[in-house]
């Protein structure tokens, strides 16, 4: 018999609408809400800007793969940040108690939305574009996702109905 797996993992650009798409789903479906964004903040202190600024893009990366190798919560919609998926480590770690949602939103959406591209804090190269970094990206987010939603035409409220119509729970 397979366990059953207690978390929803939220991946995908930024801009895609993990963190806002995470507190509705995580009231639908009874769950508490971990943001891996904040806790790297809250950890380090700093704005996830300030550690690019301070440590470069590499520096975030290596403290996003710390602070979610040290998530052990259960019943949770975990948001995380765009570049989670970089570290094989923390995907198999999140995905070992969850299923993995990616929320596929298309470059032009993408575009209009991100306002603040190069002020975000990503953990990007210096001078990557959007469309670069969504390229980059991209494979890994499909590598990961036990579902795919394409989120482009949806509002907020239609992509929690379709993850967890997908997902087959309560809601």
């Amino acid at each position: 018999m397979t366990k059953k797996k207690n978390n929803i993992i939220l991946i995908g650009m930024p801009g895609a609408g993990k963190s806002t798409v995470g507190v509705i789903l995580a009231k639908l479906t009874s769950r508490g809400f971990v943001d891996t964004d904040l806790l790297i903040q809250t950890a380090e202190n700093l704005s996830l800007q300030e550690i690019v600024d301070n440590d470069g893009h590499m520096m975030l990366r290596r403290i996003e793969e710390d602070v979610i190798l040290g998530i052990n919560h259960r019943n949770v919609v975990i948001a995380t940040g765009g570049s989670a998926v970089y570290s094989h480590a923390a995907m198999i770690h999140l995905k070992a108690d969850g299923v993995s949602v990616f929320l596929d939103v298309d470059i032009n959406t993408l575009q209009s939305r991100l306002r603040d591209f190069d002020t975000r804090g990503l953990a990007k190269h210096p001078g990557q574009s959007l469309a670069d970094l969504f390229e980059e990206r991209y494979p890994l987010y499909e590598r990961y996702a036990d579902i795919r939603v394409n989120c482009s035409n949806m509002t907020q409220e239609e992509v929690c109905a379709s993850i967890i119509k997908e997902m087959k729970v309560p809601g």
